[in-house]
This record gives C-alpha cells, sequence and structure tokens, in this order.
C-alpha cells in the first residue's frame, strides 16, 4: 500500500513544525511556517487587520518567536510575495529549456502560473505592491512582476514567430494573459467547487483558444497576417 502521508506535514498544518517530534526541525521548516500562516491570515483578513500577535497565536508561539524568522510584518509580506512567485519563475525558466513551440510552452507556463495564484499565497501577489510596502521593498515587488511580464512576452514572441500563436501584439496579449490570471485571487477559495488544478487547466483551455491560429474556412483565404506566418514557417522547414 501507498504511504499516504504527505511530503510536507507542515503545508496543511503550520503549527506542527513546533509540536512532538518536529519540535526541533531545521530553520527553513519553521520559516516557512511562518509564511505559509501569514499568507492564509492576510488572505482572510487583509494585511492591515493581521498583526504579528494573530500569526503567532494561529501557530501556537509567543510573538518574539516571529521576529527570529522576519524583522516585521513588512518583510513577512514580502516573503509572502516571494513564496508565491517562485513556482512562476521556475515554470518560465523551464518554458525557455524546453524544446517546443511557444504556444506549447507558454500553456504549460499558464497553468502553474493559475496554480500558484489560486494557492494561499495568491492574495499576497497580487496585492502586496498595494499594501503600503517601504519604498525597496515595493521597487523589488515591481521589478519582479515586470520580470514575469517580459518572460511571457518573449514566449508570446516566440509562439509568434513559429507560426503557433496568432496574437498581433504580444505586449497586449501579455496584458490579458497576466490580468485573467491574477483575477483568480478576487474569486477563488480552495475547498469549494473546484480544485486549483482544474481552475488551471480550465484557464489553459480557455486561454489557448484565443492564442491559437485559425484555420479558414473552404473557400475563404487566410487573412494577411496568418498567410505571412506560414510563408516563414515554411521557408524555415
Amino acid at each position: 500500500m501507498a504511504d499516504s502521508t504527505p511530503a510536507n506535514p507542515t503545508a496543511t498544518d503550520p503549527a506542527a513544525a513546533w509540536r512532538g517530534r518536529r519540535r526541533r526541525q531545521d530553520h527553513g521548516t519553521k520559516r516557512d511556517a511562518v509564511i505559509r500562516t501569514a499568507a492564509r491570515a492576510f488572505d482572510e483578513r487583509g494585511y492591515h487587520n493581521t498583526s504579528l500577535d494573530d500569526i503567532a497565536a494561529a501557530l501556537g508561539v509567543t510573538k518574539p518567536t516571529i521576529y527570529y524568522y522576519v524583522a516585521n510584518k513588512e518583510q513577512l509580506l514580502f516573503e509572502c510575495f516571494l513564496a508565491g512567485l517562485e513556482p512562476i519563475r521556475a515554470a518560465l525558466r523551464r518554458a525557455e529549456q524546453t524544446p517546443g513551440s511557444g504556444r506549447d510552452r507558454l500553456r504549460e507556463v499558464i497553468h502553474d502560473y493559475a496554480v500558484a495564484i489560486a494557492s494561499e499565497y495568491g492574495w499576497c501577489m497580487v496585492r502586496a505592491e498595494h499594501q503600503d510596502l517601504g519604498a525597496e521593498l515595493g521597487a523589488q515587488v515591481r521589478s519582479l512582476k515586470s520580470e514575469i511580464d517580459r518572460a511571457i512576452r518573449r514566449l508570446l514572441q516566440g509562439g509568434i514567430n513559429d507560426g503557433s500563436i496568432a496574437v498581433t501584439d504580444p505586449k497586449l496579449a501579455a496584458f490579458a494573459i497576466a490580468g485573467a490570471l491574477n483575477w483568480i485571487a478576487h474569486w477563488y477559495r480552495a475547498g469549494r467547487t473546484l480544485t486549483a488544478d482544474e481552475v488551471a487547466t480550465a484557464l489553459v483551455q480557455f486561454l489557448d483558444h484565443g492564442l491559437a491560429p485559425r484555420e479558414p474556412r473552404a473557400g475563404k483565404p487566410l487573412p494577411a497576417t496568418a498567410r505571412v506566418r506560414r510563408t516563414r514557417s515554411a521557408a524555415r522547414a
């Protein structure tokens, strides 16, 4: 029989990092538990309505314990943002190293992006920039978001070049994709009708349909832009 024990028990119960045999778990595990608990609290109550006392109480530890892992609540919000963003950055790194059409590689990124936004870190990822962060951390948030935007544009441009994506403006398309994905954080709630993976799969299908080149109807010529893309693809073959 397969072992059904979660790979990371503290993912479902972060406070477990300080209980029983797990009390001696490493610094990184406990720091992750603090960040995960904060993300859940910010999502439920809002950043300004959540105190470090609330987070400490949820973990069953004292407030000074929280300061052992982060300097203040502002840094904690930023760490929540980073934790949520990392799966998207990892997906983009894989996409840039994986062969295949731009559309195929973008499809994988969209899926992982949607799962990340549907996670407990989604609220922090979308709202962090607007929660009175200091100038330095606010600038880092904007820089990281710009990094994601540029990477998505590169995938779109690659798909335009290889004929697998039909859009003509990668900048506008990137904004539309990010807007649809980021909005998940405003309406999705775990444990209800759909799982995060089901939401991601549905968004991939919806967005992919909009990116796909259209086949002409019988007897109707392709639009000029599509003819150019097919000519270029044939020339490279």
